[in-house]
């Protein structure tokens, strides 16, 4: 992390004026591939990019000028984005966290799930609703976007790791009358579910991109193993059960690295991405899950040990399934947003 901070790669979003490369979602996306595939992880460096997108694409210049130049540099980290909550779930528009307005102030309470890096970060994102649900013409409005100052939270937060089977570092978050600054709120008050949509977009094409590096890890891993195993006097490569599932998991991720340029094209013009950065993280995590299995069949008990590393990056593999979104609700988004079918909820 340190590491990468310094050589500028988790900046790489940040405009040239804050002091960052300027550099876009495409250049994002082969970092965090690259580190996946080299058999790394990058969920400590991901949030540091796409979290900061909603300050970037949304954020005041009096807010841009205080956080990114410090974000930028590594002076200050910005990773916890906090959106889920327990009883929500992938259904954002009835969280129930509050922010109550009071003078030049946000009373702030509720809670969260599943919110990674907290311990790790300065500042935190926080969606929270600022009208009741039943005072707004669409369930959509009246959530508004905040940025945290952990530093100052004190007493008014309280985090609860979440013990999970890979080395995530996530957490269960309680506030209490937590107080944010007026300033502190990115936007106008009441639209923060579209400006967290445009950094969502973002978190797809980036995980994705890390699901396609957990896949090519998987097959460079595979394909070396399945040329250096000799069994019954001929390598394993040669058995059309081991050489087939290997090039077939290698097609498909190709396609899904097809889909994951189309996405980057498309935000890094500013065009509309929503379909494609959500088929993009479908393709790619469901390869990646394939290509974890192959890899296990294919180094057979030796894919158990921990000293090849395949059974960490297994577990870690299986992750991108079901988060951020579900691929089930992909399929939903895509069935009605994309075929115009009927909402299948």
């Amino acid at each position: 992390m340190g590491a990468l901070t310094e050589a500028g790669y988790l900046a790489c979003l940040i405009p040239e004026q804050y002091g960052g490369p300027g550099l876009g979602v495409r250049e994002a996306a082969l970092i965090l591939e690259e580190i996946h595939r080299s058999g790394g992880n990058a969920a400590a460096c991901h949030a540091q990019m796409y979290t900061m997108g909603t300050v970037l694409r949304h954020g005041s210049a009096e807010q841009k000028g205080r956080w990114l130049p410090g974000i930028a540099s590594g002076a200050l980290r910005l990773q916890a984005f906090a959106v889920t909550e327990p009883d929500a779930g992938s259904d954002t528009t009835r969280i129930t966290t509050f922010a109550e307005r009071k003078g030049e102030r946000y009373i702030v309470n509720g809670k969260k799930i599943f919110i990674s890096r907290v311990q790790h970060s300065d500042l935190m994102v926080l969606l929270a609703r600022t009208t009741p649900r039943d005072e707004v013409e669409k369930k959509t409005h009246g959530l508004s976007v905040f940025v945290v100052d952990l530093r100052e939270a004190g007493d008014s937060i309280e985090v609860r790791p979440v013990d999970t089977m890979i080395n995530h570092g996530t957490n269960e978050i309680f506030f209490d009358n937590l107080e944010v600054p007026v300033e502190n709120l990115i936007g106008e008050e009441g639209k923060g579910f579209s400006y967290i949509l445009s950094g969502m977009n973002a978190e797809r094409i980036l995980l994705a991109s890390e699901s396609i590096g957990d896949s090519l890890f998987f097959i460079d891993r595979s394909t070396k193993y399945a040329n250096e195993r000799v069994v019954f006097d001929r390598p394993i490569g040669q058995n059309q059960g081991i050489q087939f599932p290997i090039a077939g998991a290698y097609i498909r991720t190709q396609g899904a690295m097809a889909v994951r340029d189309r996405a980057v094209e498309l935000y890094d013009t500013g065009e509309s991405c929503g379909a494609e950065a959500n088929m993009s993280k479908f393709l790619a995590s469901e390869v990646a899950w394939e290509a974890a299995n192959v890899a296990m069949d294919t180094f057979g008990g030796y894919g158990m040990a921990e000293e090849f590393g395949i059974e960490r990056k297994f577990r870690e593999a299986r992750l991108y399934l079901v988060a951020p979104v579900a691929n089930n609700l992909v399929l939903s988004y895509v069935g009605q947003h994309v075929l115009g079918l009927p909402r299948s909820f």
